[in-house]
């Protein structure tokens, strides 16, 4: 009986080649244009998972700390950490929650609603430039099916 950490951590089926080396790639891409993007947008003061918490409460609306940290999976401590620090830079705002008033509910302040959609707006714009001037109309094309396949996967 093999007791090493790998064996431990096989998957119990086997993973195809092109899966390990598409996992591997996509990986990669992801992290060097995470890295663009917090560079372009000069975010370096804020976490990812802070970063993360403001964009769904851009898209999501009003929420509660459970409700964040269920959606993001971390625990509600964790959430009530990175809520803390965005409150300190005015970016996010708590009111009393309409339905229960014994809890509150975390918005957006509109110092963080511009602050997001400034910092999307500069993103964008280059990303944008960058598939114009880099790449071809079919290259383009086959970008946007690739994201569709990408938010397939990630919705499991």
């Amino acid at each position: 009986m093999d007791d090493s950490p790998q064996a431990a951590a096989a998957p119990a089926e086997a993973v195809t080649e092109s899966a390990v080396r598409a996992a591997s790639d996509v990986r990669s891409v992801v992290s060097r244009l995470r890295r663009r993007m917090r560079e372009l947008a000069g975010i370096e003061d804020l976490t990812p998972s802070q970063t993360a918490v403001m964009t769904r409460l851009d898209r999501g609306g009003a929420a509660t700390t459970s409700e964040l940290a269920a959606a993001e999976r971390v625990r509600p401590q964790s959430m009530a950490a990175t809520l803390a620090a965005l409150e300190e830079r005015g970016i996010i705002r708590r009111d009393p929650d309409p339905h229960d008033g014994r809890k509150q509910v975390v918005s957006l302040s509109a110092e963080g609603r511009e602050r997001l959609m400034g910092d999307r707006r500069t993103r964008q714009e280059w990303l944008a430039r960058a598939l114009d001037g880099h790449c071809t109309e079919a290259e383009r094309r086959t970008v946007i099916e690739a994201m569709a396949v990408l938010d397939r996967v990630i919705q499991v």
